[in-house]
């Protein structure tokens, strides 16, 4: 009788560590993260990932519209329904840290042994900074440059290893190159209203001596008559002004242009498509001793100021950091870090673009930072459009610009 007794202890002790075991289970800490990446992007693979490790912290994965971001995000941190993890694009970092929407995370970063802000691009660590602290990590990535098709360089009596260095070099070589009867463009390029004609846009600006505060600065004027001069000669296709910089680059993919500015996520595309020999160099500049600068593209990681688990975000961030080796070999997205080496891909136009991609990122400049950024864009992009169409000057078009920015910025 007293071992049946000892046995039921021994049988209710099992059941009570059982329970206890899967009331840890249930209590493991779930944390949402929203993201634009689809199923063979970075952030719902890390998710998965991460997920595996059982270490009692789980990620609920939610993809959400590019258009949909900054204004489905901000309802929800102001309803208290704010995830505690997202992804946001660069340019729009600055108007939710600003807002308060951003948790703070200098002293997380200074404390910890896998975010170092050294080892990253001067670029996008900029685009994670607001009033000289951290509200967030850089995901990945990317700039553009000059591509170039070394076939037609030779055609037209041009040294294929000496692409254009400079502004005016870029339109005479883009006169030469221009073939109306074989439908060839010299150049290809987005300067559509939106996001990407001021992505493309401001390092001309930048080069010239100006910058968002300043658009109208004489070299910023400069390089819009250049854009002008180019439309205005059938240099690139007239729908430079509506096309996105994944179609415009098309028009080089397929022989119907000799050059393109255009970024590293043109490297697939280019290498399973293009039938001519092509390389890639660094935008041109004023002179040849002005400063570069390029454009910077790409996501940040951020965690909100309201989640209730911000050390296990902060886990689930150092998690995805120590995964940027792979950002490039995984899912083709440049790291934000100087510190990791890209691998070869044994393909040597690709490796020997992906080393001018490399160094151009050593130029990038973030658009911005500003909290708001989209407003400042807009009066860039109406400013283009006004002085390709003819509508204005130049030089009109960019003081008008600089008006409207001036009462932006207060």
């Amino acid at each position: 009788m007293a071992i049946r007794k000892f046995a039921m202890i021994g049988a209710m002790a099992l059941a009570g560590a059982s329970l206890f075991c899967l009331s840890a289970r249930a209590e493991d800490v779930t944390l949402t993260l929203w993201s634009l990446d689809k199923d063979i992007q970075p952030a719902p693979n890390l998710v998965k990932a991460f997920n595996e490790q059982n270490n009692g912290i789980k990620i609920e994965y939610r993809l959400i519209q590019f258009d949909d971001v900054v204004t489905e995000a901000m309802r929800a941190y102001a309803t208290g329904q704010a995830p505690d993890l997202i992804a946001v694009d660069n340019p729009e970092h600055a108007l939710f840290s600003s807002r308060g929407a951003f948790l703070d995370l200098t002293d997380m970063i200074k404390a910890s042994k896998i975010i170092k802000p050294e080892n990253y691009f001067p670029g996008p660590l900029k685009s994670v900074e607001w009033q000289g602290k951290y509200y967030g990590v850089p995901k990945a990535t990317n700039t553009i440059a000059l591509y170039y098709n070394k076939d037609m360089f030779k055609a037209k009596g041009l040294d294929p290893n000496k692409p254009p260095q400079t502004w005016d070099e870029l339109v005479e070589d883009a006169r030469k190159l221009t073939d109306p009867a074989r439908n060839v463009y010299g150049l290809a390029f987005s300067a559509k209203a939106n996001e990407e004609g001021t992505f493309q846009f401001l390092p001309w600006v930048q080069m010239g001596g100006g910058s968002y505060e300043n658009i109208n600065a004489d070299g910023a004027v400069k390089a819009l008559q250049i854009w002008k001069t180019i439309i205005d000669e059938k240099l690139a296709s007239p729908d430079t002004l509506t096309r996105g910089q994944w179609d415009s680059t098309g028009t080089f993919n397929s022989g119907n242009a000799a050059m393109a500015i255009s970024g590293p996520w043109e490297l697939d595309r280019m290498s399973q498509e293009a039938k001519f020999d092509w390389g890639v160099a660094l935008l041109p500049v004023p002179k040849i001793d002005s400063e570069r600068s390029s454009a910077m593209g790409d996501f940040n990681w951020a965690i909100f100021s309201t989640s209730k688990h911000p050390a296990e975000a902060f886990k689930a961030l150092e998690y995805f950091v120590s995964q940027d080796d792979k950002m490039f070999k995984n899912f083709g997205q440049l790291p934000a870090r100087s510190d990791i080496a890209i691998p070869q891909t044994g393909q040597p136009l690709k490796d020997a673009a992906l080393k001018v991609f490399l160094e151009q990122l050593k130029y990038a400049r973030p658009r911005g930072p500003h909290p708001q950024w989209p407003k400042i864009s807009r009066a860039i992009q109406d400013a283009i459009q006004a002085a390709l169409t003819g509508q204005m000057s130049p030089k009109e078009a960019l003081d008008q610009a600089a008006d409207k920015i001036r009462a932006v910025l207060g």
